[in-house]
């Protein structure tokens, strides 16, 4: 082989490394939450959204965690009995480099937390742990 051939034979070798790198950059994302709500009925909260940014796999696992407290007519914050950690997890399939997610926790109380005293959900948290990705409610 003459030089000339060479160089551009060695030189469509790196054009083609180089596109390989980029597009494995590209796959690769921004993973983060857009569009996260909660709903709450009673004792159970519903925490809903969209994460964007997510790359070339199949699923993500979404986990949310939360604090039940059980509040007094008064307002007043409760004691540690009437109080909960809650939380909730699921798999959800990625299509279009996005996952919608819907994740639902109720929060049990002995005794029960009846009226007039009404439960409260604070600390909400989302995590997406497939990416290390929070949203905090």
């Amino acid at each position: 082989m003459t030089k000339p051939v060479r160089f551009i034979m060695a030189t469509a070798v790196l054009v083609a490394l180089f596109m390989v790198a980029a597009s494995q950059v590209a796959l690769a994302g921004s993973p983060h939450f857009v569009e996260v709500t909660a709903t709450q009925s009673g004792n159970t909260l519903t925490v809903s959204g969209k994460e964007a940014g997510l790359g070339n796999e199949a699923q993500v696992h979404i986990v949310v965690n939360a604090t039940a407290e059980c509040i007094n007519g008064g307002g007043k914050h409760p004691k540690a009995v009437n109080k909960e950690s809650v939380s909730a997890a699921g798999d959800f399939p990625v299509q279009n480099g996005k996952a919608d997610f819907s994740l639902t926790l109720t929060a049990t109380f002995q005794p029960n937390c009846s009226p007039p005293m009404t439960v409260a959900f604070t600390n909400v948290t989302v995590t997406d742990t497939t990416h290390g990705v929070t949203a905090k409610l």
